[in-house]
Order: structure tokens, then C-alpha cells, then sequence
């Protein structure tokens, strides 16, 4: 048997641990590069959005973001948006079960509740339970990440603000929301938060925007004002109001916003000019 001197025992194990090292370093570099490359918008008021959720999608809308359904839009629309130099956001319900999606059967009878107020094509899920429906949310969002989009907007994350038929508390939220969260990420997507503006101070750290409904309407924009401090943008939507009722105060206030109606068509779209 041939003995290996020492010396180059120590070589190369030397050389081993460099390369390992080494091999480390670049795995946290390609990490901190994938975190990184995650779109995170910031505040500013002079951006224009779009959030349409019916209709063929109109890309001549000259907005600098779109959001739109993530099941009724494809690839090659996000495509051609991301050609124009959009970025695109990516809207599915997680808190709410709907009649008429493909997946609607994945969800256990015991976790759905009552109707949505004003949508009856909508029930209330109990957030609580969420691993009974946990596989069909994270389809839906490896679905968005599939199709090419940029950040994702669940919708109905504060339905321990309303009337589900479950006890859902704002602890039920928060930790459902952080979940969701976190899915989001791991799939490459930023995340917004949806109209939970009373916890917005305590998820200002999991989400990387915000995405709201009528708070100058209702007088509650001040609630999203930990995004602004954060350096994270608010897209807001007013469906009532005129735009010199809410434009001087978003400029103000740093929020990017627009004029809609309910039923979110392409048009109309009134941005603030």
C-alpha cells in the first residue's frame, strides 16, 4: 500500500474546505441576488396604476402597473405587459371560496362559510383551518409565479373583520396573512396586503406593499401609513368619489391612486394627473 505524505493530506484538505467555502458563498450571493431582484415598489404619488378584473385586458391602459385576475389573464398577456415595461400584479381570492373557479372543489365543505355581503358567488373561509385548504392557495400562487408575474394581491385577508360564520380573531389573521406571506415569497412573487389596515403597523415587515380599497372615502388612509414610513408604495382605488375629492390628499400622503367603478372594467380609469 502506498502512504500518502501528510503534506498532501493537508493540501488537500485545504483546497476541499477552500471549495466548499467558496461554494457557500456563492450560495448565499445567488440568495441575497434572487431576494434582490423582487420587485418592491416604492411610494410615489406621480406612478399610474391600472386594476381591472373584468373584460379583455386592455394594454393600452398607459399605466406603469396593472393588476389583474390571475386566473382569467395568461402568460402571454403578462408577457406583452411586461414588453410595454409594466409590471403586473396578480389578484386571486385566499380568504374567500368562489362558486365559479376550477379549483373550487379542492376546498372542504367545513371550512366554507357565509356569503359575502354583496357577492353571492362568495363565501367566507375559516382561516383558522387553513392547512384543509392550504394546497389549493398554493397552487394558485405557483399559478401566478408560473405565468410571469411580478407580486401578488390576495384578496379578503380581513375576514375577522366581518361577519364569516366563524370566531375569527385579529390573532386568526395575522397569522394567516404571514402565511400567505411567506408563500408568496418562496415563489419569487411580492406580496401586498389587501385592506387590512388596522393591523397594518404589525405586517409592514411581512409585505412588501399595500393595496387598498376607499380609504379616503372612509377616512382610514392614515392606517397605511407604516408602508409609506417603510419605503413601500400604497396603491390605492376610489369607486365613489370624484378625483379632486381624494388626488390633492394622495399627493400628500405619497399614495399612488386612481378613480374606478365597482365593476373594474378597463374603463373608466382616472389616474391622479
Amino acid at each position: 500500500m502506498i502512504k500518502t505524505p501528510p503534506s498532501f493530506l493537508k493540501t488537500t484538505l485545504l483546497l476541499s474546505a477552500l471549495a466548499l467555502l467558496l461554494a457557500a458563498c456563492g450560495s448565499v450571493s445567488a440568495t441575497t441576488q434572487a431576494k434582490a431582484e423582487r420587485w418592491m415598489p416604492k411610494p410615489d404619488s406621480s406612478t399610474t396604476w391600472q386594476f381591472q378584473l373584468q373584460g379583455r385586458i386592455d394594454t393600452s391602459i398607459p399605466a406603469e402597473v396593472y393588476e389583474v385576475d390571475g386566473f382569467d389573464v395568461g402568460k402571454k398577456t403578462v408577457k406583452k405587459l411586461h414588453d410595454q415595461g409594466r409590471k403586473v400584479i396578480c389578484y386571486i381570492d385566499v380568504g374567500s371560496w368562489e362558486t365559479y373557479r376550477s379549483d373550487k372543489n379542492q376546498f372542504p365543505k367545513s371550512v366554507i362559510g357565509k356569503k359575502y355581503d354583496g357577492y353571492p358567488d362568495e363565501r367566507w373561509l375559516d382561516i383558522r383551518r387553513y392547512r384543509k385548504f392550504a394546497k389549493p392557495i398554493k397552487n394558485r400562487i405557483a399559478m401566478c409565479a408560473r405565468k410571469g408575474f411580478d407580486a401578488l394581491e390576495p384578496d379578503n385577508i380581513n375576514g375577522y373583520e366581518n361577519d364569516t360564520g366563524f370566531p375569527l380573531t385579529a390573532k386568526d389573521q395575522l397569522r394567516f396573512n404571514r402565511w400567505i406571506a411567506r408563500v408568496a415569497h418562496r415563489n419569487g412573487l411580492s406580496v401586498a396586503l389587501k385592506n387590512d389596515g388596522p393591523q397594518a403597523k404589525k405586517l409592514v415587515k411581512d409585505f412588501d406593499f399595500a393595496v387598498v380599497e376607499q380609504c379616503f372615502q372612509y377616512d382610514e388612509c392614515g392606517q397605511y401609513l407604516p408602508f409609506i414610513r417603510a419605503d413601500k408604495a400604497v396603491f390605492s382605488v376610489e369607486y365613489e368619489l370624484p378625483n379632486a375629492k381624494f388626488c390633492e390628499r394622495a399627493a400628500k400622503l405619497d399614495f399612488t391612486t386612481i378613480g374606478k367603478e365597482y365593476d373594474l372594467f378597463a374603463r373608466p380609469w382616472r389616474p391622479c394627473e
